[in-house]
This record gives C-alpha cells, structure tokens and sequence, in this order.
C-alpha cells in the first residue's frame, strides 16, 4: 500500500510539472466568498457579509478538497470546538463547545432530522453526496427553530442541478480494509431539475492496538439513496419534491446484527407573490427505525421507531426594498415506539408554533434583526416564549456583531417515559415533572474582511438553567432524568483565513470554552476547553490539469471529565483524565482534462496511538492510507 502511494504522488508531482499554466485561467478562487448566499441564520436568502448572525460555511470546494464521507468527518476537520466520541454501543456523539447532540438540531434543506442514538442523530445517514455547503449557526436559535437548536443549527442544504446533464462517479479505498462507492446523475432541462445519488460504505472491524473500555471497532455496512426533484412551472412558482432511503448494520457480535434504517421525504412550494413578497408552504415525513437481526435464525425485529409529520408555512414581505418582515409556523406530530418503554410501548405528541421576525436596515451601515416565537407541546402542556435580537455595524471592512438569543430543550419522549433495564446493571428511568432547559446566550463579533483574507473573533456566554441529565437516584435506586442546576458556558472563537492568486490558502482557528456549575455539583462533561484546527494548502489549475495539496491538523487540549463508571457502582461521578492529542492529515488530488480526480490521503500523519482507548479517544489504529477516483462522465463526452 505504502508503495503504491508513493508512486501515485510521484506521478502527481511529475503530471503537475509538465502541465503549462494558463494565464486566463478563472478556476483562481478565494477561501472565504462573502458574496454567497445563505439563509440559515435569519431564514431569509442573505449574503454572507450581511448577516448580523456569525454564521459558518462549508462550501463544495472544502467539502471536495476534505474528501469527507459523513458530516462528522467534515466538521471534525473543518472547525475547531467540534468532537466526536463513542457513547455506549458505538454510536457517535457530538460536543459543540459544551453542547451535547440533543442539544445541536440537524437540517437537511431546513428539515429536521428524525431519529438518534443515544441522544444524537445517526451521523452516518448524513453523507456529503450531492452537498452544496453546510451552514452552521452556534449558539441559541430557539427563536426561529424550536427546541433542540438551544446549542446551535447546522443545515446540509443540497446542490442544485446546474448542467444540461452530468454524472459523476467516484470510489475511495484505504489500507484498513474501508470503501465508499459513490454515483450522482442530475439532469437540467426546461422546468426540470433532477439530481439522484446513492453511496455506499463499507467499515470492516478494526481490532485496536491497545487496552481501553472497548477493544474492537465494530464493522459497518451502509446504503444512501438521495433524490431532489424540483420543477418550475412559471418564473413565480418553484415546487421541489425529495426523497431518501437509508440502511446500515453493525456488526456488533456475531450472533446479531444491529440494523438501521430511514425513509424521508417532502414537498415544498415557492411562490413568488408579487415584488418582495413570498411564500413557502412544505410537508416532511420522516421514519428512522432500529431492529436487531439474528443470524442463525435470520429473525430482523424491530424495536425502535421515531415518525415525525411536520406541516411549515411561511410568508416574508419586503418593504422599502430594504426592511424584511417574516412571519411562519409549523405542526409536527412526533411518534416514538422503542424497547426503552414499558413492554416496548408507544408515546406521541403534537407540537405547533408560530414565530415572527424583523430585519432592518438603517441609515449609516446598521442592521438590526429581532424576533420572537411561541412553542407548545401537547403531552406536557409545555408553553415557551423564546426571543432574539441582533445587530451588525459596517465599519468600512469591519463588520462588528452583537447578538442575544433565548434557546429551550423540551423534554422529549425518552426523557419523559424510559423505564429500561440497561443490561441488568442497573434501572434508567424517566421523569414526567421535567422542566425545558432554558439558556440565554449572548455574543459579540468582530470581522475584517479583505481581498485575500478574512479575520473573526467571537466572543460568546451561555447561561443553562433546568439542562436535563441523566443522574443517579437514590430514591430510584437507578439512573434517572432530571433538571440539573445552573450551568454557564463561556469562551471565544478566532480565526484566519486567506486564499491567494497563486494558489496558496489556509486557514487557522482557535477556540477557548470553559464551563462552569454551583460548588458541589458534578460537571457531567468532557468538552476540552482549548482546540485548534489548522489547513494549509495549495490548489492551482490549468486549462486541463489540476492540482490540490492540503495538509490539515487539529489539536485539543487535555481535559478532566465526569462520569458515571461501574468502579463506582454507576452512583458516583468519577472525574476521568483525557489526554491531548493532535491529528494530521495529507492529501494530494491531481484533476486530470477537467474530468478524472485522483487522490491519495494519509490519514493520523504522525502515528497517534492513544495510551488508553476512552470513549473520547480517537479510535485509530495509527497511520492509515486512503486512494481514491472520481470521474465526472459529462466532462469526457466533451
């Protein structure tokens, strides 16, 4: 493997050496593109540069050069602030600077996403097939999302068909036995956009080479089917139609098989009424379900379901060609069978909201965004108000940003209702008196952007009252959900970033979190409160040859964490040590007539070898290599 590498970078050099540079090339282009547009943070198409909300973006041209294959993978590399870890039984958690996964809410194209394991979503449904860019808004966004988006927001949103027709295929394989296979096919023509995709992946197990509370990466076998139909009947009328199929199973032991699967799809309808005015008025059904399948038997049952119907609407006037005024609703009913209930029951509920928002733009470069919604929940009859206000001043290339935002969590179905054995160690139960988390976040920004560069600091506080925990009950004499006291969350964000006409960018970022409780209290996290990410790289193309080399690397610091751990009979919090550590990775992409890509990537540059494998360890095995093809067909039919 090693020496197919070496040869494969050998040829890339030489292919690159040889190729004569085009002059009049326009292929040049900037790290950060304030003039894109995006519509996360206020709803509303916005320029980047123009949004009093700090908002992040992944572009395709990050996305492709990362050559990610799930969102974990992307954003773990891409900013800093950002962990995934192992819970119980493998499945990936998040930390967003001392956020947990409920407590961060996923879109796909604005809709949530059904389903988790162990309080998060499956990461792995989210593949970066067909991805546009990806948004990402920290800090509350209850005021326009909901419960859930008390930690943040981040939005996959999908790419459009841009080319009469174009298909692409690509392959990836690496020295630890992975594969990924992938194929998109869109089609644009007259009132007709069509893009489809499907992926799949392949995990083979991975024994690890030291001790640790697991010892072997279990195999994973995963399916992706994508489909985005859109249809524009006249120039004021846009309807797009979606559908997906999700299916993985883990080889967790080898008698059975954990098995996951999701059917999502919508409608949504566009209508352009009159000048400044439109309408959006969509459906999303969304089902993930869990089964366990038995080899020898070849029994698959099903234990687990989340349904999500969500009805929205939406309408935003604009007046005086400047002023926005949005106002919207939504109606889900969120339906939960899982074998964690009384002989694996049911539970639903309806949840219904209505929210407004103003955006103005003033005299002397000021803009100022405020906004206000109303949640309530049928199973607890829970009311909330959630609000928020923003402000941006142009300074020439200075923008500065202030920002206050309310965030709630309702409980959910789990929460409420779980009366589980967890392997005969010990009892979790819900808890029907719960309070909704409520946070109040507060954050200011400066931003300079030049030509070639752009410079950020964000400067953040989160005050969590009521944050629900799972802690053990004496009363229960097992682990119950439960309102814990008052949690604050404070820190900062940097980062640098540049992109020059020789081809040469990079970016550098930093984030500092540190969070505190009540004397007493145990602090049930493990957010590492110094991280860094680093990329250099250098991309540069002529009229039929390409090259892309990036080195990119993250470093987190050390962090002590409390946990539940059976040395202590799962009663007390236990502080456990996680060292720090740092990651590197190397790829070189040689884009050959416009059409073929080749790619080689190390993975762990410099050999990382945890000294004890915890469930916030990297799980690596050490230095990895990867190769990888992607053919884009319309480009040789030229």
């Amino acid at each position: 493997m090693r020496k197919l590498l070496v040869l494969i970078i050998s040829t890339l050099i030489y292919t690159n050496a040889i190729a004569q540079p085009n002059t009049d090339s326009l292929d040049v282009l900037r790290n950060v593109d304030m003039e894109q547009v995006v519509v996360t943070a206020t709803r509303t198409p916005r320029q980047l540069k123009a949004v009093p909300i700090v908002t992040r973006v992944i572009g395709n041209m990050d996305i492709k050069r990362m050559d990610a294959t799930n969102v974990g993978n992307l954003l773990e590399s891409e900013m800093p602030g950002v962990e995934f870890t192992y819970a119980m039984n493998q499945q990936q958690q998040l930390n967003i600077q001392g956020f947990g996964g409920s407590s961060v809410l996923f879109l796909i194209d604005g809709e949530r996403v059904a389903g988790e394991t162990h309080d998060n979503v499956d990461y792995q449904r989210l593949n970066m097939s067909n991805v546009a860019r990806i948004e990402i808004v920290k800090g509350a966004a209850s005021s326009l999302y909901g419960s859930q988006a008390i930690g943040g927001v981040i939005n996959i949103l999908s790419q459009d068909a841009t080319k009469p027709w174009a298909v692409n295929v690509n392959a990836k394989t690496g020295s630890i036995g992975e594969q990924r296979y992938n194929a998109t096919i869109s089609i644009r023509k007259d009132k007709i956009r069509s893009t489809m995709s499907a992926a799949r992946e392949i995990a083979e197990c991975i024994r690890l080479p030291r001790e640790g509370v697991f010892e072997k990466i279990y195999a994973n076998n995963v399916w992706n089917f994508k489909e985005r139909l859109k249809y524009i009947p006249t120039d004021n009328i846009t309807i797009t139609a979606r559908a997906s199929y999700f299916f993985r199973e883990m080889e967790s032991s080898a008698v059975i098989f954990n098995r996951y699967r999701d059917f999502a799809g919508g409608i949504k309808g566009e209508w352009k009424i009159a000048e400044g005015q439109n309408a959006e008025l969509s459906y999303s059904y969304d089902q993930y379900d869990k089964s366990d399948y038995t080899v020898a038997s070849r029994l698959d049952i099903r234990d687990y379901s989340n349904v999500q119907h969500t009805i929205r609407g939406l309408y935003n006037y604009t007046f005086q060609g400047k002023h926005t005024f949005t106002i919207g609703g939504d109606y889900m009913r969120d339906y939960l069978l899982t074998y964690q209930f009384v002989n694996g029951g049911s539970f639903y509920q309806h949840m219904a909201d209505a929210f407004a928002q103003l955006e103005l733009t003033l005299p002397r470069d000021w803009q100022i965004v405020g906004g206000t919604r109303f949640d309530y929940y049928s199973d607890t009859k829970l009311k909330h108000v959630s609000s928020k206000v923003s402000f941006m001043k142009k300074l020439g290339n200075i923008s500065l940003r202030g920002y206050y935002a309310g965030g709630f969590k309702a409980p959910s179905l789990k929460e409420l209702y779980t009366s589980w054995n967890m392997q005969n160690m010990f009892m979790i139960y819900g808890n029907t008196h719960l309070r909704p988390e409520v946070s109040h976040n507060y954050s200011v920004s400066v931003e300079y952007q030049h030509q070639n560069a752009n410079m950020l600091l964000n400067v953040f506080h989160n005050v969590v009252t009521d944050r629900i925990s799972l802690i053990w009950s004496r009363a229960h004499n097992g682990m119950l959900y439960d309102n814990a006291n008052k949690v604050d969350i404070s820190g900062l964000d940097a980062c640098v970033s540049t992109r020059w006409a020789s081809g040469i960018g990079g970016k550098l970022a930093y984030t500092y979190t540190y969070e505190s409780v009540l004397s007493g209290e145990p602090l049930v996290s493990s957010t590492r409160p110094h991280m860094v990410s680093l990329r250099v790289d250098y991309d540069k193309r002529w009229q039929k040859y390409g090259i892309n080399t990036s080195l990119t690397g993250k470093i987190l610091s050390a962090t002590d964490a409390g946990e539940y751990t059976a040395n202590t009979g799962f009663k007390e919090v236990e502080t456990i040590h996680y060292s720090a550590y740092t990651m590197w990775k190397l790829l070189i992409t040689q884009r050959i007539v416009n059409a073929i890509s080749v790619t080689a990537t190390i993975d762990n540059l410099f050999d990382y070898i945890p000294e004890y494998f915890h469930t916030s360890s990297p799980a690596t095995i050490g230095r990895t290599y990867s190769i990888g093809l992607s053919v884009d067909i319309e480009e040789l039919w030229k």
